[in-house]
């Protein structure tokens, strides 16, 4: 069980191991993000030309895999999520004098996450456990000079935990300011 829920993660951290460090080219050299909607911190590094690791730790709202339908209701849980982003529309951008500033373009990304739900009460039944989902996103990130940030994702994703584990829809919203960053992109 252990096991299962750290696998999204170990491969995570492999496939962002594997990146090959060429700053100063489009992306970020790291940024620190203050997350309003899903009160948290968010930290993105670039890890390459055009690719980032971005990890977010806070509560996130959540499909909860536990309920008897799941779609029934959404859950607010303590998480950590990862996702290794490839912007895939930096030149276009830039191209069509569009700022990139934040890394403000569309991705592709693996994404993970681990909940910590904590023990809660569903059908009378008490029920205790973290859970976690691996999968595909994507999305766009937009980012302003008055460090205001948002982006926006949808996929799909394996969810696993002490439940019948299956394929759902993953979304994240994430609307807040850059509090702290290391600019180092072109166009600037």
């Amino acid at each position: 069980m252990y096991l299962n829920l750290n696998l999204p993660l170990l491969l995570l951290l492999l496939i962002v191991s594997q990146g090959n460090a060429q700053f100063g080219k489009n992306c970020e050299l790291r940024q620190v993000k203050i997350n309003l909607i899903n009160p948290g911190f968010e930290y993105e590094m670039a890890l390459g030309t055009n690719t980032t690791f971005d990890i977010k730790a806070g509560l996130q709202v959540a499909l909860d895999p536990v309920l008897p339908d799941v779609y029934e209701e959404v859950g607010f849980f303590p998480a950590i999520a990862g996702q290794y982003r490839y912007y895939y529309n930096f030149e276009n951008r830039q191209r069509n004098r569009r700022q990139i500033y934040g890394n403000s373009a569309n991705y592709i990304a693996p994404a993970a996450a681990v909940f910590f739900p904590g023990t809660r009460t569903i059908a009378n039944e008490i029920v205790k456990g973290v859970f976690g989902y691996a999968g595909l996103v994507t999305g766009l990130q937009r980012s302003y000079d008055s460090g205001f940030n948002f982006s926006v994702d949808v996929g799909a994703a394996y969810y696993l935990g002490q439940f019948e584990e299956a394929i759902y829809p993953v979304a994240n919203l994430s609307i807040g300011w850059i509090i702290n960053e290391k600019r180092w992109c072109v166009g600037r």
